[in-house]
């Protein structure tokens, strides 16, 4: 298991659909997952620390775990089938450990808010990440899209090809 950390929200130049990359705490892995637009704006409000005048549904879901004596301890992308990304949920409640699975951008959202740390599996980031030594990460991913990284599995080409869609203009954006 390796921990992450939320690197932002990239657009993917060929359908427009909103990325959430995430970057090795201590390295230089990355793992784009594609998510939807509200799930987008949510983690952007939640990352920008945007106060919005009524509660959003993730600003909610923390404040029902306060409200209960939860706390999260942790997210966890857990799993990668058939294209999906899986994660679960890790909280704590008076000593009683609990999980529930949830999408990956949804436990974002709220690792974002809460400052839970973000954990992915290695194999998961080895299979549909990609590694860049470059501080330059655009060039980085130009580069792992042409490359032929000797792997004949169909799964991931579509993720070979999403990564050269990437447009990572505002990747060193200030956070």
């Amino acid at each position: 298991m390796m921990e992450m950390t939320f690197s932002g929200l990239r657009t993917c130049q060929l359908d427009r659909q909103p990325v959430m990359l995430l970057r090795q705490k201590d390295g230089d892995a990355y793992l784009p997952i594609i998510i939807g637009p509200y799930e987008a704006q949510a983690i952007s409000l939640g990352w920008q620390k945007v106060a919005t005048p009524r509660p959003m549904s993730h600003d909610l879901m923390g404040n029902l775990l306060a409200q209960l004596g939860a706390q999260i301890s942790s997210i966890y992308i857990n799993d990668f089938r058939d294209g999906v990304f899986y994660a679960r949920l890790i909280m704590d409640a008076g000593g009683r450990h609990s999980e529930v699975d949830c999408r990956p951008s949804d436990a974002v959202a709220l690792a974002v808010r809460s400052g839970a740390p973000i954990l992915a599996e290695e194999w998961i980031v080895r299979d549909a990440g990609f590694v860049s030594q470059e501080p330059d990460v655009d060039r980085s991913l130009s580069r792992l899209a042409q490359e032929d990284r000797g792997e004949d599995r169909e799964d991931l080409t579509v993720f070979r090809d999403f990564i050269n869609s990437l447009d990572l203009d505002d990747l060193d954006h200030k956070r």
